[in-house]
């Protein structure tokens, strides 16, 4: 072999051509990769959330294990398209453009491998963890404590692989596209930690570093954002790169886009609290949620019409493109969701909307629409082009479309419709001044014929990803895969002479170490300015005396709701309204929650409220609902739980938990965990001692005595009329 032959077959070198170019090869492989994930976890994920919603029509499909039960699947289904669907979609789009976008190679291949199958194997301990009953309960991170190190090494790997592609650039200035890069790996990595923070207290347990209030704002702050930054910014990203190529048009704007990213990031993360409207966060808290939210429009729908206006001239190829097709709805859901999200935060909106199924419509319209209708372009768009033929069959891309399309519409309709019903029964009152629907489950009974709608959605939905699967296989059998794409460009001179009339935002494109720092600033002005006083001001959070942390056994108990995903159906937030005062209870006070490590407020209502649950039902109701929902609630569609009635209580973890929740700031006597144990046996007897009553036999230490006991506590500590707390029953050890 020739020395010049020798060269061409190492794909990562850069050579010099007679012509002064570098010649170098982009890397396929990585992209394939990703490509094929997205796919994969794409129909796994999607068919999870299908179980989930037959579920709420169709309890049996529980199938009367722990492993399956709504509360358990519904995070794995949350996760597995969030982060193994959308995730792997902006691992694909960005190996595959950054590479062109910087006429470079991936800095380093066994980096991109290491980010891959990193990346892969943190999907696969979410898919064991949850079903499991691994978890934190925070919405969207719910993965333990080790899962959350490994997700943070990651998402470094991509960074430091991504950021010395950039630097090794043969482009001076800096694409749209890499700007959106730049602020999703920065503002995702600061999420991430930031909302993380906890204490471990066993290989796969934990308690969230922040309590009540605090912890509220920290995950809407991070939850809000997760969908910004990793739901939104890097598709945008991805659109500023694949529209102009499906449509082979420049980006209709380029002042737009510098407006478009810099009022995003800076806007979006001031947004979070106003999924906390009317609860027990601070007036001031709520109210800048609001306004940042309102003002959030102007960018988002800035970004949506420059969008479509690069399709100017292109628009009658979307007749025929599939590939457009996509693309034009999946810009078109962005702009309605983004429309519909600032609404949403209008408190007089938020009152109807908020732990209803409204809010599951328009996380959908996103989720499908957006990013499902994106990916599904861009991976149309992608497969012809890595292996080097046509689409297998254009026909077959043109039916998926419509029945992805099909899909939304039949998915999210039904669900604006019960989410009206609900808000609607849950508020009206009689003309003698009682709640017209006192019973929480008539209407649940309203909404199973929407829920069914939903779940034919979601299976039409789901048909096109299979077809899509398909074709693209099809396709890469039909055609021959080019690993090592060969390009060549001219290397980057040292110097730079600027232009006459050059743009002023052209300073900050040729310079991403200024551009990574202005976006972590302008990101953290609006995190600082929401959280630092809560955490600082005393009176944001005022304390109630009479609020007592929670007995070892309750603290058990706790545990096991979390661990059951109860929180999934269930709020503990009564809201100041007439109709959940008269429904629940007193409205919800900061100073209830201090000592809740995480916090359990909820985000839709598919049972009603427990806040004030204790005392209102007899231990018995509660052991008889657990084992068979019906029996107390006919038509429930809630799971039963017959695991609790054999399971012991983890008792070994007491000491750990005890000591664990002292170090986070809960009162607990010193010597207490010694003991602690005792104690929850002197409670957990008074439980069964009152089940005997009623005829029921059951141990003292099984873990429907530990639920029983949660369940009885709540809201009892300024509530006069429910049991007496008892936070401890004897002294702490004093040897």
């Amino acid at each position: 072999m020739s020395t010049e032959a020798a060269i061409l077959e190492r794909p990562n070198s850069d050579r010099q051509s007679s012509l002064g170019l570098d010649r170098f090869s982009y890397d396929n492989e990585i992209v394939k990769m990703f490509a094929v994930a997205t796919m994969v976890w794409g129909v796994v994920g999607m068919l999870v959330g299908l179980l989930a919603a037959l579920q709420l029509v169709f309890p049996t499909m529980n199938f009367n294990t722990e492993f399956t039960t709504f509360g358990r699947i519904r995070p794995l289904h949350t996760n597995a398209v969030i982060f193994a669907f959308v995730g792997n979609g902006i691992f694909t789009g960005v190996y595959y453009s950054l590479q062109r976008l910087c006429k470079a190679r991936m800095y380093n291949d066994m980096l991109s491998r290491i980010n891959f199958w990193g990346w892969q194997l943190i999907i696969l301990s979410a898919v064991i963890t949850l079903p499991l009953g691994f978890t934190t309960s925070k919405e969207y991170a719910e993965l333990e404590w080790p899962i959350d190190i490994a997700i943070t090494l990651i998402w470094v790997v991509f960074g430091w692989n991504m950021f010395a592609t950039i630097i090794k650039r043969r482009t001076r200035h800096l694409y749209v596209a890499i700007w959106f890069y730049i602020g999703t790996f920065v503002t995702v990595a600061v999420l991430h930690v930031v909302n993380s923070f906890e204490l471990p207290i066993s290989f796969m347990k934990s308690y969230s570093f922040y309590a009540g209030v605090q912890d509220a704002l920290v995950q809407w702050w991070y939850g809000h954002n997760a969908v910004a930054f990793f739901l939104t910014t890097p598709y945008l990203g991805l659109m500023y790169y694949f529209v102009p190529k499906a449509a082979n048009r420049p980006v209709y704007s380029y002042k737009l886009s510098i407006i478009h990213f810099w009022a995003l990031i800076f806007l979006y993360i001031w947004a979070g609290p106003h999924h906390l409207l009317y609860n027990a966060l601070p007036d001031w808290a709520q109210s800048l949620g609001v306004v940042f939210s309102i003002m959030l429009l102007a960018p988002s729908w800035g970004g949506m019409l420059n969008g479509l206006l690069t399709l100017r001239g292109a628009w009658d190829r979307v007749r025929e493109d599939a590939v457009l097709k996509f693309m034009v709805v999946a810009i078109t859901a962005y702009g309605m969701a983004t429309f519909e999200g600032p609404m949403l935060s209008l408190k007089n909106v938020n009152a109807i909307s908020h732990f209803t199924d409204w809010t599951v419509a328009h996380v959908h319209i996103g989720g499908l629409g957006w990013n499902g209708m994106l990916t599904f372009g861009m991976l149309y768009w992608l497969f012809p082009k890595l292996y080097r033929t046509e689409i297998y069959s254009k026909k077959l891309a043109n039916t998926h479309f419509w029945l992805a399309t099909l899909g939304i519409l039949f998915y999210a309709l039904p669900l604006y419709w019960a989410g009206f019903t609900q808000s609607l029964m849950w508020k009206e009152f009689t003309q003698e001044g009682l709640l017209a629907y006192p019973n929480f489950l008539e209407t649940v009974t309203q909404l199973k014929p929407m829920y069914a709608l939903r779940a034919g959605g979601g299976a039409i939905y789901i048909i096109g990803a299979l077809i899509m699967g398909y074709n693209l296989y099809k396709t890469a059998k039909k055609g021959s895969f080019l690993k090592n794409e060969e390009a060549e460009a001219a290397p980057l001179s040292d110097t730079y002479v600027k232009h006459k009339g050059e743009h002023w935002h052209r300073w900050i494109e040729r310079r991403p170490v200024q551009l990574l720092v202005g976006s972590l600033i302008v990101i953290m002005i609006g995190g600082a300015v929401e959280m630092v006083p809560t955490f600082l001001i005393d009176s944001n959070i005022p304390t109630i005396e009479s609020v007592k942390p929670y007995t070892s056994l309750e603290l058990h108990g706790r545990d096991i709701y979390i661990k059951e995903g109860c929180n999934n159906c269930h709020s503990q937030m009564v809201r100041p309204f007439r109709s959940e005062t008269e429904r629940y209870g007193e409205y919800a006070k900061a100073g209830e929650f201090v000592y809740d490590h995480p916090f359990l407020w909820g985000s839709k209502r598919t049972g009603p409220d427990l806040l004030r649950l204790g005392g209102k039902y007899p231990d018995s109701w509660h052991y008889h609902h657990m084992l068979d929902p019906e029996s107390m609630s006919p038509g429930s569609i809630m799971p039963s739980y017959p695991w609790l009635f054999e399971k012991d209580i983890e008792v070994e973890t007491t000491e750990a938990k005890i000591n664990v929740m002292r170090r986070l700031g809960v009162p607990y006597p010193e010597g207490y965990e010694n003991q602690a144990v005792s104690d929850m046996y002197i409670q957990a007897d008074e439980i069964t001692a009152n089940l005997a009553k009623s005829g029921i036999e059951v141990k003292n230490d099984r873990e429907i005595i530990a639920l029983i006991a949660y369940m009885q506590r709540l809201g009892t500590d300024i509530n006069p009329e429910g049991k007496e707390a008892k936070p401890y029953h004897i002294q702490p050890d004093k040897k």
